[in-house]
């Protein structure tokens, strides 16, 4: 397939309304829409093309011209796509926002992105206007197709460029400095998403005869919003997404959307495992599944079971496709953790510790060619220090340690960066330390990652308190899931004298991680995981 001559999100997706009006663009299985209170069914290109310009048409009138943001707070609904659409045919940006968070969260969020009008669902508009309030940013909240009020003043906040440059997103992604870093996403970066997944091939090989994907991955997350949905507008295809993950119903899900592909983080093949052989195993019409994170020791197995290959990839929110790399080959390496060989397009290069090339180190990416940012990040929003961090010497650091097989393949072996990864949420553990900091009975925190069978990785919280006791470790879990998104919450509690502190009185990463092993299997240690459950919207 040829690339997108599109410039703008909404170009490409008028351009394919106007080839195949009449098939569908989004479909909502019964289950999601009980959940959410919508219809069920599909919606063809020709009615969300009708729906995207009368949003567009409302807009406007009301004041939003190019360079404003607009947060959304939808879930996983149609309606997220159809004003993502709107907005960006105005020449604005959207800013998503996962639903798990919450005050403290949302009103960093409110605070750093500064929208004109946030599209949120009605329970949570309450919360939005007091963290509005809160950080002084006074956004209209409204549900969608209510009244679009004005935009406050000085709401133009993205920078003036056109085209393919132009902010179409912001992305808020862990970071290791405690905050969570904004992402600033432009048209170029999620045109080539669409297109560099609709010509990857192999495996992976999408078709324009009307393929159908799958995926019930947070469309808050650039892997639903830029691979799957963008996919799809490029090859007039058909979008499923699900409220999330739910694993005793999934085949039947995936039976029900007519998948010919889907999309899948790790800890999904593992559930799936873990069920006794059923009919429904195969009785579905999917020819692949692109994801990544799958047990190596499972991957076979679940290939024969199930009747299909698992595509493993590597990308980031900042390297989008502009440097992902994908084993989607015949020559794949099976089970062995291998994201395959990085494309023509893409330079990578290794660095150990020394700052010297070599087979195991960090992986440092670029586009080849004359701009080697394209498909990438425009920036961290607000923090250019960090921005020029990152791009140190013209490569993009990735924080990921990697390993060069003698055949090119490269093996994903660990994470450089202090990121906690849990069921495919990456959590900052100096961001949650920071609002663990603000409640009134702890006097120290330091956060580490500790194994989990199922999820990766779980919470592990070393506290110093005073007067500790099982009740009050509960009680700081459910103050937790108060402040920040469940996942982020402790999964289990330890009390502890003091920290593993360096000189300067930072915390020692490497020692606290020891220690949160060691004291993983202390009777002493409390689990809290029971307690972390997603709050309803």
């Amino acid at each position: 397939m040829t690339a997108s001559k599109s410039a703008t999100v909404y170009e490409a997706f008028a351009a394919t309304a106007g080839k195949y009006p009449d098939r569908p663009l989004l479909n909502v299985l019964p289950g999601t829409a009980e959940l959410y209170g919508i219809p069920a069914g599909e919606v063809s290109y020709r009615e969300a093309l009708e729906e995207v310009d009368r949003i567009a048409e409302r807009l406007t009138p009301a004041g939003y011209r190019a360079g404003m943001r607009v947060a959304l707070l939808l879930e996983n609904r149609p309606s997220f796509f159809l004003y993502w659409l709107a907005v960006n045919r105005i020449g604005g940006s959207v800013v998503p926002i996962n639903p798990d968070l919450r005050v403290a969260e949302l009103e960093y969020l409110i605070g750093h992105s500064e929208p004109a009008l946030i599209v949120a669902i009605a329970s949570r508009h309450e919360e939005l206007e007091a963290a509005t309030a809160a950080v002084g940013i006074s956004a209209g909240v409204i549900a969608p197709g209510e009244a679009i009020p004005e935009p406050r003043e000085n709401a133009v906040t993205a920078r003036p460029l056109e085209g393919e440059a132009r902010e179409a997103a912001i992305l808020y992604t862990s970071g290791t400095t405690g905050k969570p870093k904004g992402c600033v996403l432009p048209n170029a970066y999620f045109l080539l998403a669409g297109d560099w997944y609709a010509n990857v091939g192999g495996l992976a090989k999408l078709t324009e005869s009307g393929e159908r994907m799958i995926t019930p991955l947070p469309v808050f997350h650039m892997n639903a919003m830029a691979y799957s949905f963008m996919a799809m507008v490029t090859v007039g295809g058909c979008l499923t997404v699900l409220d999330r993950f739910h694993p005793r119903r999934w085949w039947s899900d995936v039976a029900a959307s007519k998948a010919t592909c889907l999309h899948y983080l790790g800890v999904m093949p593992s559930m799936l495992m873990g069920f006794e052989p059923s009919p429904e195993d195969r009785a579905h019409s999917v020819r692949f599944g692109f994801g990544a994170g799958v047990d190596p020791k499972l991957q076979v197995a679940f290939e024969e079971r199930f009747g299909f290959p698992l595509v493993e990839a590597w990308a980031m929110t900042e390297t989008g496709a502009g440097a992902v790399i994908a084993a989607s080959g015949e020559d794949r390496l099976v089970a062995q953790a291998s994201i395959g060989k990085p494309e023509p397009s893409v330079e990578c290069r290794i660095i150990d510790d020394n700052g010297r090339q070599a087979a195991q180190g960090e992986l440092q990416v670029r586009r080849a060619g004359a701009d080697a940012r394209y498909g990438f990040f425009s920036e961290y929003y607000k923090d250019a220090a960090a921005t020029g961090e990152a791009w140190e010497g013209g490569w993009f650091h990735t924080g990921d340690i990697v390993r060069r097989g003698a055949d090119g393949n490269l093996f994903f072996v660990d994470r450089k960066k202090n990121v906690i990864r849990r069921s495919g949420e990456n959590i900052a553990a100096v961001e949650v330390e920071s609002i663990l900091m603000r409640h009134p009975d702890i006097e120290a925190a330091g956060v580490a990652p500790v194994p989990d069978p199922v999820r990766g990785d779980e919470v592990f919280a070393c506290l110093k308190v005073k007067n500790p006791s099982r009740q009050k470790a509960e009680a700081i879990t459910l103050w937790s899931l108060e402040q920040m998104a469940y996942y982020k919450a402790p999964g289990y509690i330890a009390f502890v004298d003091k920290l593993p502190l360096t000189p300067t009185q930072k915390i020692q990463r490497a020692a606290l991680k020891e220690m949160a092993l060691r004291l993983l299997d202390n009777p002493d240690t409390i689990v809290t995981g029971h307690l972390k459950k997603r709050q309803a919207s």
